[in-house]
């Protein structure tokens, strides 16, 4: 069963109040597998008709992650982010972006994400390597100030 993930007020790719930011929904469609759809508008480009490569990778830093938010309070930094660029990206097209949860040790989490173009072919992957936030850090920020809450869809 698929279900929505919290999103944020300020966060880049899913920040509600973010006036430049990507404004994308996240869904656990089961548990340690995360996907969502985007087509990323124009003034995300690097080069006419193709999204700037570090749009790219934060898009696939934040699927990789959020594989692994099995619960709405599990937080984790990115410790290494290895992107592959396959193919350029195209601007203005309904994209697949999905996150597979990998191996989990101790506070170490290991994720795999990828955008899909329109046929379904990988534009671009990543290899993500995550670190839990120690809990002291998280138990000082209030999610309510955050705006962290599930949102409701956006009307298409």
């Amino acid at each position: 069963m698929t279900h929505k993930q919290p999103g944020s007020k300020s966060c880049f790719v899913c920040g509600r109040e973010n006036p430049v930011g990507l404004l994308m929904d996240f869904y656990t469609s089961e548990p340690g597998h995360c996907r969502t759809e985007i087509s990323i508008p124009k003034e995300y480009e690097g080069y006419p008709g193709v999204v700037h490569g570090g749009i790219v990778a934060a898009i696939l830093d934040e699927t990789g992650g959020r594989a692994h938010m099995t619960e709405p309070t599990i937080f984790m930094v990115t410790a290494q982010l290895n992107v592959r660029y396959r193919k350029p990206v195209p601007s203005g097209s309904r994209l697949e972006v999905i996150g597979i949860a990998g191996e989990r040790r101790g506070k170490v989490s290991h994720a795999h994400s990828e955008i899909r173009g329109e046929k379904g072919e990988v534009l671009a992957e990543a290899e993500l390597v995550l670190v839990d936030i120690p809990e002291e850090q998280i138990e000082a920020v209030d999610p309510e100030k955050l705006g962290w809450r599930v949102y409701p869809d956006k009307e298409k």
